[in-house]
């Protein structure tokens, strides 16, 4: 954890720019005592969720909660104008990737359903609100941000293509990451990019078809296919370094 973040009914009242109180309980206070080694006095990391960063200092801590004078007096990272079209993996790979996405920046998440997306993966808990939530906040711990991307699920691609991502690429540079496309994946895109990355058994031609159709460019990265997980991060560094 790079960064305690704090929930905003955490944070006591008074002016923004004045210090604060802040009372914090659970994983993040047991994480301050056993792996921050912190004691009153210290000074933490800690960000606002939805709001600025800033530091705090330790006040007290016990068995029961952390307490803290925060101090919020920047604001967070910028994010990358990226939005990511993601094919739903499987439930253990998605509940990874949600901290690698949240610490890459990523503005907007979408997650979809393809011809070769499992049925039984929509099933999973790993769709609540709540958990995708806890591990997009973990990513942002990492990466010192406290801005959580905003997540869509859309489960049925004609509806996705039709409603969502026809209108949506209007103004954008749209990606679709596909192995054997005959156009090599650019660098450094200048401007707002949506990017399309499918599962592991990738695209059948159909979506190729009706992704190219709406605007998509279909885009290659080399002879290795690679998983999901190590391209989601390839991707994102290459198109917004």
């Amino acid at each position: 954890m790079n960064c305690l973040l704090l929930e905003p009914d955490e944070l006591g009242e008074g002016p923004p720019d004045q210090p604060r109180r802040a009372r914090i309980e659970g994983r993040r206070r047991r994480h301050a005592e056993e792996i921050l080694r912190a004691e009153a006095g210290d000074r933490l990391r800690v960000g606002l969720v939805g709001g600025r960063i800033g530091s705090a200092r330790v006040l007290a801590l016990d068995a029961e909660a952390l307490e803290l004078e925060v101090l919020l007096d920047r604001d967070p990272p910028a994010k990358r104008p990226l939005e990511l079209v993601l094919a739903l993996p499987r439930p253990p790979v998605f509940r990874r990737l949600l901290s690698t996405i949240a610490s890459l920046g990523i503005t907007r998440l979408v997650v979809a359903g393809t011809a070769r997306t499992e049925g039984s993966f929509w099933q999973s808990h790993v769709l609540d609100a709540e958990e995708i939530r806890a591990r997009l906040l973990l990513g942002l711990e990492q990466a010192r941000d406290t801005v959580l991307p905003q997540v869509e699920l859309h489960r049925y691609f004609e509806p996705l293509v039709d409603e969502v991502l026809a209108p949506r690429i209007a103004g954008r540079r749209a990606l679709l990451a596909h192995p054997g496309a005959p156009n090599s994946c650019p660098h450094a895109v200048d401007g707002p990019i949506t990017l399309f990355v499918g599962p592991e058994g990738g695209f059948v031609d159909y979506e190729v078809s009706r992704l190219e159709g709406i605007g998509f460019e279909s885009v290659d990265l080399g002879p290795r296919v690679l998983r999901v997980e190590p391209v989601v991060p390839l991707l994102v560094g290459r198109l917004c370094p």
